[in-house]
């Protein structure tokens, strides 16, 4: 049976385009609070899990070594757009460690935000892996190897003594036995692995509520989300969805996208988390649809409500400016 459709775009009075997807809301201790579609299903999380894999280098003790704060920790968990102020944190990390940009392995590209990138045209003559959006990632990837005595060099490899830790956390938060089976490569170069939905929604509640989770793996990860939820901009920067919507009720929403239609957010004070998955792989539908899910948990008369179903159900406007139509969340996720 396919998933429902859970986002329409209309053009005029009718629908034109009509995205299916799935969703999961769970609890700290595994419970199915709310769902669409199969939930069962395994997706691959892409950078929506860059929480998950920052855990090392705060659980190493690597992030408190080198001094780092919420920025740090916030880019570490980021997919940033490449601005300045991203690229020059990204070094400074990698400084902390001895390291510099030679040591990363994310690859280079432009930013994918319009207005960063005409900025890096104008100011660039190529981009380095720096400005690449999984650089503060990367960085922290490179600051746990250093302050581990281990040699940083093809940390990206499956059979890296990173990857595999990251593989273990991973699997001990989700749930999911994860192997060569289920891995495919990112865009960044690192293994990710295909894991049930309901399975990554368990794993940010368990790092949400510390349930399930070491003492030493709980406070990691409420430092981690509560670094992401202080500095919203250096999780994505000037215009993204994940800074928009974590500015919307501070300190009370965590989210982090990732590629092909996937989003992910927890509510720390209500002990859940969300992931959600538009099966055509859209970011605007994964965007309306954790948005609406969201929205479903605050009170329907509050800004924070009003704010997320703005964000669930936006209109768009051709070059002229003249509305044309609306992305909508749909069925289920539009009560």
């Amino acid at each position: 049976m396919p998933n429902p459709v859970t986002v329409e775009a209309t053009r005029g009075n009718l629908v034109e385009s009509r995205h299916r997807g799935s969703v999961a809301v769970v609890d700290g201790d595994g419970g199915l609070v709310f769902s669409q579609g199969d939930v069962e299903a395994g997706v691959f999380p892409r950078s929506a899990c860059k929480a998950m894999q920052a855990l090392p280098l705060v659980e190493s003790g690597a992030a408190d070594a080198y001094g780092f704060g919420n920025r740090e920790l916030a880019l570490a968990c980021s997919s940033h757009n490449g601005e300045e102020a991203h690229v020059a944190l990204a070094a400074a990390m990698l400084k902390r460690a001895g390291r510099d940009v030679g040591s990363l392995e994310c690859g280079a590209h432009w930013s994918s935000d319009q207005a960063t990138l005409i900025h890096q045209a104008r100011t660039l003559e190529k981009p380095t892996a720096l400005h690449n959006n999984c650089s503060g990632k990367h960085a922290g990837f490179i600051c746990a190897c250093c302050h581990e005595g281990v040699d940083p060099k093809g940390y990206v490899g499956y059979d890296h003594s990173l990857q595999r830790d990251i593989r273990e956390t991973m699997a001990d938060l989700t749930g999911a036995a994860l192997s060569v089976d289920n891995c495919g490569t990112d865009g960044c170069s690192i293994p990710t692995y295909a894991v049930p939905l309901k399975g990554l929604a368990h794993g940010f509640a368990k790092m949400a509520t510390g349930n399930g989770l070491s003492p030493e793996r709980a406070k990691a990860s409420r430092r981690l989300f509560a670094a992401c939820m202080a500095e919203p901009f250096y999780v994505a920067g000037t215009g993204r969805a994940c800074t928009k919507l974590m500015e919307l009720a501070p300190g009370r929403i965590f989210v982090k996208v990732g590629a092909e239609g996937v989003f992910c957010a927890a509510i720390p004070e209500q002990g859940i988390a969300i992931a959600v998955k538009s099966d055509d792989g859209a970011e605007r539908a994964a965007q309306a649809m954790v948005s609406a899910v969201l929205a479903r948990f605050f009170e329907r008369d509050s800004e924070v409500h009003a704010g997320l179903m703005a964000l669930a159900n936006r209109s768009m406007k051709n070059w002229n400016g003249i509305h044309v139509g609306d992305v909508r969340a749909a069925g289920e996720l539009a009560r």
